[in-house]
């Protein structure tokens, strides 16, 4: 555990303070569960766009959960914390965690959330692909299909159709796994390198060619 002495002015304070007891404590929770909120609110509601949809008291709601949730890890871990950054610094690595997976649980809560299906029809729109060239871009999904197929692994596959085909968020994905964003990250580029090398030397060199100018 480190010595409160060694830590910076603020650090310091906000140490002694979960560390205490009876009113100072519950003070310094307090204090310290707003910030965390205030952290949660403005990274759920960047997140919150796109595919969750999250407005209003829902948005709220999760923000509570993630602030909660964060504040209780921290005291978990409090004599984890070694001083190697400010306490407040320290303390955001987790609400930014629990926003994460909150987001990622909340998502599967609802009606349509899916891994299964593959919702190949809605890339045209998706993509933004020429209607006026429907029958080359056809071709070409035609062709990106069977290298999804052919060219992927299992689990590059199924972080493909999740994230390009279902729109399934990335928060989502990294709960539903079990893994990290830097993983899905990697494991996408690499089927997207794949796919491109794939349609490239089946003929179709210029496969962004069919996207609206």
């Amino acid at each position: 555990m480190v010595s409160a002495d060694a830590l910076d002015a603020e650090s310091r304070e906000w140490l002694l303070a979960m560390r205490s007891t009876g009113s100072t404590k519950e003070a310094a929770r307090d204090r310290l569960y707003a910030l965390l909120l205030r952290i949660a609110r403005g990274e759920v509601h960047r997140r919150g766009g796109g595919p969750f949809r999250i407005t209003g008291a829902e948005l709220d709601d999760l923000a509570h959960q993630a602030a909660a949730d964060a504040l209780l890890a921290i005291e978990a871990k409090l004599h984890q914390f070694r001083g190697e950054s400010r306490f407040t610094t320290w303390a955001y690595k987790f609400v930014m965690f629990e926003v994460s997976t909150t987001l990622g649980r909340h998502f599967w809560r609802r009606p349509h959330a899916s891994m299964d299906a593959e919702e190949w029809d809605r890339l045209p729109d998706r993509f933004g692909l020429d209607p006026a060239r429907e029958s080359e871009w056809r071709d070409l999904l035609a062709a990106m299909r069977r290298a999804v197929d052919e060219v992927l692994t299992k689990r590059q596959r199924q972080i493909f159709v999740a994230i390009v085909l279902n729109a399934v968020p990335l928060d989502a994905l990294v709960d539903e796994l079990g893994t990290s964003r830097n993983a899905i990250y990697k494991m996408l580029f690499d089927a997207r390198r794949k796919l491109r090398a794939a349609l490239v030397a089946n003929g179709y060199a210029d496969v962004e060619g069919s996207r609206r100018t």
